[in-house]
């Protein structure tokens, strides 16, 4: 009997705690969630499951310096690829990543999920936002 009620106090505190939460938190956790399951599937393979890269060949993502200050280019990145050195962490590297066929919602989310893992605390990076970036590509 007490594991009854104990668990339906915990299932009330857990309802209560989502029920509470606002429409940004509710759209950075969509975000969040489905963009884990875009860079497991798309980018971990070469970043790593925990974003460290791969030692001087792929840099990690675990530098919200760099991060932020290219918040703007990232979805250009993700979408047309990078080629060239970029320098991280007082590391250079000067490969190339490819081209992604990603939908601008799916950028959208996993960049939210990178920019807010590995150390990173960015945001909710929007579609709108996404698709701003995506327009003025080079």
């Amino acid at each position: 009997m007490k594991f009854k009620v104990t668990g339906g106090i915990l299932l009330l505190l857990i309802v209560i705690f989502f029920s509470c939460q606002n429409d940004g938190q509710l759209e950075f956790n969509r975000y969040y969630s489905g963009g884990s399951v875009i860079y497991l599937t798309r980018c971990a393979n070469c970043h790593g499951t925990k974003g460290e890269g791969l030692q001087a060949l792929i840099p990690p993502l675990t530098d919200s310096g760099y991060l932020k200050k290219n918040k703007n280019a990232l979805a250009c990145f993700l979408k047309k690829g990078l080629k060239g050195q970029i320098n991280i962490n007082n590391k250079t590297f000067d490969g190339e990543m490819p081209a992604d066929s990603l939908a601008p919602i799916e950028i959208a989310k996993v960049l939210t999920y990178v920019t807010n893992s590995f150390g990173n605390k960015l945001g909710t990076i929007s579609l709108q936002q996404v698709q701003g970036d995506l327009e003025k590509c080079k």
